[in-house]
């Protein structure tokens, strides 16, 4: 079965739909604007229950479909966008400076209600259809807020899906893998605390610039003699702040950065090596050096009999050359791998073609992407729970 023919023919009011979002950016949780043209049009589209305030922000409805069944099927969109000036030049671009839909949110809410019009429509399916729309992606945890809130247990959702657009992959196809698709995101704040003396004096100090070089250095030796070369780490210092003037050795500095990793053993020896290494070079050299590690979103680790079901959809609409299950994946995160934590299901990639990147300034989601993945989406409920 190729795109849904009624999901074509509404491409344009599906576009119309996008291009309102992108236009009027939110952020994290504060989505008023967005929830609620989220929660109005699921219910002029007949959805048999619309509950707002899930998770702070986010939105849920209900679709009964005809046959009986008690499944509950998710599919999650997210709502957020990034406090990013858009450049992207675009007559739909942003009316509020310093935001925008720089990662194509505005294209998976478009997408999720065309799939849910689609499914109030022809209910032709078992079961329940349990339409999410998540607010606070972009690094506020939202999918985990919606579940600490019942999101789960009180839909009584059974699996769950997302998507995610993907510049770089032609408009048309699909990527997934089982397993590990994107990274765990970590964070870190390493405050070293020296001795200032003026810079003609050097050894009337304890310089943490010098101090913060090493520990700099010595956090690359993490990735390259610690972890096993077939898995993989990314340790990044990107930030390192000591000082603000030619000849002052400052009192202290500060470094920050992020960690990336696939598995969570890797991620567990990471943080332990990082503990070892921090106090102990500061220590070398007369400072003091404390690390704070903050873990933030974990693995996002696709379910496997899921990820061969999401597939088998993703093919019937754009064909079998269309589709690959071995999609490298990738270090970046995201939170719908709390989802994949509290229930099977899985993730996939979506073509945007030869656009800008992911959080760049210029991005834009391409809309005739829409169809694909708004059948996707409506193709996994009928799929799973048969009428």
């Amino acid at each position: 079965m190729p795109v849904i023919n009624s999901l074509a023919e509404a491409a344009d009011e599906i576009t119309q739909w996008r291009r309102d979002f992108h236009r009027n950016p939110e952020l994290l949780y504060e989505v008023p604007r967005t929830a609620k043209v989220v929660a109005d049009r699921l219910r002029a589209f007949g959805c048999d229950e619309v509950v707002e305030g899930i998770g702070r922000s986010g939105v849920v409805g209900i679709i009964r479909g005809r046959g009986d069944g008690d499944r509950g099927i998710g599919l999650r969109a997210d709502m957020d966008a990034l406090p990013i000036e858009e450049e992207s030049g675009k007559p739909w671009r942003s009316e509020t400076p310093g935001k925008m839909h720089a990662c194509g949110h505005d294209g998976h809410m478009a997408m999720l209600l065309g799939a849910a019009r689609y499914l109030a429509e022809t209910r032709n399916f078992a079961g329940r259809a349990v339409i999410v729309f998540q607010p606070a992606e972009e690094g506020g945890a939202g999918a985990r807020a919606m579940i600490e809130d019942g999101l789960m247990e009180r839909f009584a959702i059974s699996e769950i899906y997302g998507l995610h657009n993907m510049p770089g992959i032609p408009v048309g196809q699909f990527g997934i893998r089982p397993g590990p698709l994107m990274a765990a995101t970590d964070n870190f704040v390493i405050q070293i605390e020296g001795k200032g003396s003026h810079a003609a004096k050097p050894h009337a100090g304890v310089d943490p610039v010098l101090v913060g070089s090493q520990i700099v250095n010595a956090l690359q030796s993490v990735a390259s003699r610690n972890v096993d070369p077939l898995k993989s780490a990314v340790v990044s210092v990107t930030t390192f702040h000591a000082g603000d003037t030619f000849n002052v050795i400052p009192q202290r500095g500060t470094l920050k950065g992020t960690v990336r990793t696939l598995d969570p053993a890797i991620r567990d020896l990471v943080e332990r090596r990082m503990n070892e290494l921090v106090p102990t070079i500061g220590q070398a050299f007369g400072a003091r050096a404390r690390l704070d590690y903050q873990r933030h979103y974990p693995v996002t680790v696709n379910h496997q009999e899921q990820t061969h079901k999401a597939a088998a959809v993703a093919r019937e609409i754009v064909g079998e050359g269309a589709v690959t299950e071995e999609t490298p994946p990738l270090m970046a995160g995201e939170d719908f791998s709390y989802m994949l934590e509290a229930r099977p299901g899985a993730f996939i990639f979506l073509g945007n073609g030869d656009s800008a990147g992911l959080h760049h300034p210029a991005y834009d989601f391409n809309d005739s992407a829409a169809p694909y993945g708004a059948s996707y989406l409506a193709r996994l409920v009928e799929t799973a729970m048969p009428a």
